[in-house]
């Protein structure tokens, strides 16, 4: 335990914007008949409503997420956690456009059409969002519910 008092929902909600807005890199976790389960660390793109990924179309993350769209995402280290269960879609180079897939390129560092290697883009849409730093914050960790922010 830090000795930090829990923090209340608002503040909560405040610090996991900044996360999304600010971290680059996540825990990607799928599951799909092609491939299993599977963790793999990716970079994204908040747009404010969803979470932008790219990954190799025939890599087992992307398989798993065109056959099952279910993920789940993990930000932060353990002591400061934000989880995040959604459903992803696929979306095509010219469906993303310019502008996302230049703010992508920038925010990551990184732009798979430049690439030789087909890659998939997913718009991750948050269904269900939680953060928590220790157990006094177990309480209270969800921010969002079936695709509503609370409070």
């Amino acid at each position: 335990m830090t000795g930090t008092p829990p923090r209340g929902l608002d503040q909560r909600l405040r610090d996991t914007h900044a996360r999304l807005e600010s971290d680059v890199d996540l825990w990607v976790a799928t599951s799909g008949s092609p491939g299993g389960v599977h963790l793999v660390p990716l970079s994204y793109l908040w747009d404010g409503t969803a979470l932008v990924i790219s990954t190799p179309r025939d890599s087992v993350t992307g398989r798993n997420l065109r056959a099952d769209g279910r993920v789940r995402l993990g930000l932060g280290p353990t002591r400061d956690v934000v989880m995040v269960d959604g459903t992803a879609e696929p979306v095509d180079i010219t469906e993303l456009g310019p502008a996302a897939g230049d703010a992508f390129a920038t925010k990551t560092g990184f732009d798979p059409r430049r690439l030789d290697e087909p890659y998939q883009y997913f718009r991750i849409r948050p269904r269900r969002v939680q953060a928590w730093r220790e157990a006094d914050e177990l309480r209270g960790r969800d921010l969002m519910r079936d695709g509503r922010w609370l409070g």
